[in-house]
């Protein structure tokens, strides 16, 4: 089972982590987000779908992040992303919760989007649900969730749902989990997992101590996320080993990345640092970063392996 399943924020994070699987034989699934990793480009690496795919995928098991309508750059319905992670992916989580948070609406598109997927490939497995930062659910609805859809679904597409994400009180912002753990709410959600006989899953599992995610596990929890706290490694590396800070901090700023990600009284000029330790990880693709990147690959990737082994040590 992989208990692991960690962003790829970066060309350098995605290598590390194949070294580190090659290296130790766990196995580690990589999230990638419709913004990361899409049909026509992310930012990471630029990468296409395919192109991602092929840098990676006869090595570790690959899960659309997010797939859903509005969770990509634009405004669209998600059918056009979905069609491409068909094609190259082993999984995908269907998340339409963003734009669709009414129950009943969520619902719908859920049941769509899996037989759209279905009809296309057969052997995709699902993940279902979403992180309490987009919509919270209770332990009894979401039961209701997976019972709609037991029905509503025909019986051999409902078996190719595997995951369920859980919520037990977790959420970032400024490279800090904001969330309150809730041990009931853990032990109730697991519950519904594994009364529906599907593996739970819980989200933004960054910036909390490993013992606690042992914990969590030893709970009964299967699996979690893992996403911008490997990019914040790769980040103060940079900021670590003799990088321009002002030119960082520009690229950064421009890109406007890191509004999502702070609190109303952030201000982005006096507080350089930490916009850059915030925003730093989307724009190691940009030519103008490039162009300001020290040689430090190999240190970066070693850190990456670092965190990796505490995970798993």
């Amino acid at each position: 089972m992989t208990k692991f399943y960690i962003g790829p924020m970066s060309k350098n994070i995605v290598d590390a982590i194949i070294e580190f699987c090659n290296e130790t034989d766990n196995q580690i699934g990589l999230i990638p987000s419709r913004r990361q990793v899409e049909w026509d480009g992310g930012y990471v690496n630029n990468w296409t779908t395919e192109q991602f795919s092929k840098h990676t995928k006869m090595k570790l098991i690959l899960k659309r992040d997010h797939a859903g309508p509005g969770q990509g750059y634009s405004d669209d319905d998600g059918y056009k992303s979905l069609e491409e992670d068909c094609k190259f992916f082993n999984k995908i989580h269907i998340d339409p919760w963003k734009k669709y948070p009414k129950y009943e609406e969520g619902l719908q598109w859920t049941i769509d989007m899996i037989n759209f997927c279905y009809n296309l490939n057969s052997s995709i497995t699902y993940e279902i649900g979403t992180e309490e930062a987009i919509r919270k659910f209770e332990p009894e609805e979401l039961s209701r969730l997976l019972s709609d859809l037991s029905v509503q679904l025909k019986d051999h597409v409902f078996n190719q749902i595997k995951h369920l994400v859980i919520q037990s009180g977790t959420s970032l912002k400024e490279n800090t989990n904001t969330g309150e753990y809730d041990k009931d709410r853990l032990l109730k959600m697991i519950g519904v997992a594994k009364h529906w006989g599907l593996m739970s899953k819980e989200h933004n599992g960054d910036y909390i101590p490993v013992k606690l995610i042992k914990e969590k596990m030893n709970l009964g929890l299967d699996s979690i996320n893992i996403a911008p706290e490997f990019g914040l490694i790769e980040t103060l590396a940079y900021i670590n080993n003799g990088i321009d800070i002002e030119e960082f901090w520009k690229i950064c700023y421009n890109s406007k990345r890191w509004e999502k990600w702070v609190s109303s009284n952030f201000d982005p000029f006096t507080q350089k640092l930490d916009l850059i330790k915030i925003c730093g990880h989307y724009v190691l693709s940009n030519p103008e970063f490039l162009k300001i990147k020290p040689n430090i690959d190999l240190k970066i990737k070693n850190k990456i392996k670092e965190k990796l082994y505490e995970l798993f040590k």
